[in-house]
């Protein structure tokens, strides 16, 4: 079974190093992709500020996932971006990925956003089923200034 938590400082490395790994799996280790983010060493002090949270997943007690919300560079106040939602293989297929999705969406909207979006890429089709799932609907473009111009999918949610 696996937990879900708020990151602490000493969960940066293992997310980073998740990140690391997930992303290049996808064929997103290029220029304009997240993997390519300053925050990615430093993800709980990145999202230790006002309107964002970012939660490790952790299973037998070693994280092998995460995911967060903040607020969408660029982009309207009152909308937020679904960030660096990633799982090693080991935690896949066991609910994890829903139950983080409705965590970050419910802390969203605690935290005042009325719309969250996401951008990926085509091939992440188990990713792209979930959040549809999760209430997304794809959209023709993308929102905002994320700078992940490599992205090619884009979704949103409303979270009213």
């Amino acid at each position: 079974m696996y937990s879900i938590r708020t990151i602490s400082p000493a969960d940066n490395a293992a997310i980073a190093a998740i990140i690391r790994t997930v992303m290049p799996e996808f064929g997103a280790s290029g220029p304009g992709f997240a993997i390519h983010d300053a925050e990615v060493d430093t993800m709980a002090q990145a999202y230790a500020i006002p309107g964002a949270a970012y939660f490790a997943v952790e299973q037998d007690g070693t994280v092998l996932g995460g995911g967060g919300v903040a607020a969408l560079i660029g982009g309207d106040t009152d909308t937020c971006e679904l960030r660096k939602m990633y799982f090693l293989p080991a935690l896949r297929g066991q609910g994890a990925g829903r139950a983080l999705i409705e965590r970050c969406l419910a802390r969203a909207r605690e935290l005042g956003y009325r719309r969250c979006y996401l951008e990926t890429l085509h091939g992440m089709d188990a990713a792209q089923a979930l959040y549809v799932k999760a209430g997304f609907h794809r959209i023709d473009g993308p929102l905002g200034g994320t700078g992940h111009f490599s992205c090619d999918t884009f979704y949103l949610c409303e979270l009213l």
